[in-house]
């Protein structure tokens, strides 16, 4: 039986198929949008994932600059009306900054977990963690470092910088520190368990062939 369909590339237009919807919308700024959807689609290496792929041109004339068409691709179980879905791609600005912030400032890649279970629950709280620093902002006192200006509108680094002062007011749910001096060990009878060990991938290295510096 047939996995895939007929082939469907962006840059040829003469092999798209008719598109299941199309609707033109009249936009205050951008002037006259075509919108064409074509639904179930795929990549060649994973016939098993469906995908919706959305084209938005600007038909309209207007004293902005031609620009090409811009591709947009829907994944999940219920898409929402074509009007209204090309809306949710500007909102990558700001989604692409909280990655960002997310990697500098609160070190989501920075641990190496030993199994895909620990790296899941380590991302599920990242939001969590971003709705912390946001509900601090208002009751959180600026502590700028020493090359830094005072600032009113704190941004959410700004937060995070200071939100040790807010732990110190709510306590933390850690164990008190074990007093100084010599450890007592391994409690007797308490059972160990080996950490999973995994072997180590190495790739291989082709060495160049040697070319004689001899010319005739």
């Amino acid at each position: 039986p047939r996995v895939h369909g007929d082939k469907f590339k962006l840059n040829d237009s003469t092999t798209w198929r008719l598109p299941d919807q199309i609707i033109e919308v009249n936009h205050p700024k951008l002037g006259q949008i075509s919108l064409r959807l074509w639904c179930h689609l795929h990549f060649q290496q994973s016939a098993q994932h469906s995908m919706h792929v959305i084209q938005v041109e600007r038909t309209g004339e207007g004293r902005l600059k031609e620009s090409k068409p811009l591709w947009l691709v829907w994944v999940g179980q219920q898409i929402p009306a074509l009007s209204e879905i090309w809306h949710q791609y500007l909102r990558r600005f700001a989604i692409d900054h909280w990655y960002r912030f997310l990697k500098q400032r609160l070190h989501w890649t920075l641990p190496h977990f030993s199994t895909p279970e620990q790296s899941q629950c380590w991302s599920d709280l990242m939001p969590l963690l971003s709705w912390q620093v946001w509900l601090a902002k208002e009751s959180i006192k600026d502590c700028p470092l020493p090359w830094q200006k005072p600032a009113q509108n704190l941004s959410p680094g700004r937060v995070a910088n200071c939100f040790a002062t807010v732990l110190a007011r709510i306590g933390t749910p850690a164990t008190a520190p074990k007093p100084r001096g010599k450890s007592p060990g391994w409690t007797p009878g308490r059972p160990r368990q080996q950490r999973t060990r995994y072997p180590i991938v190495k790739k291989g290295f082709t060495k160049p062939k040697k070319v004689s510096k001899n010319t005739d």
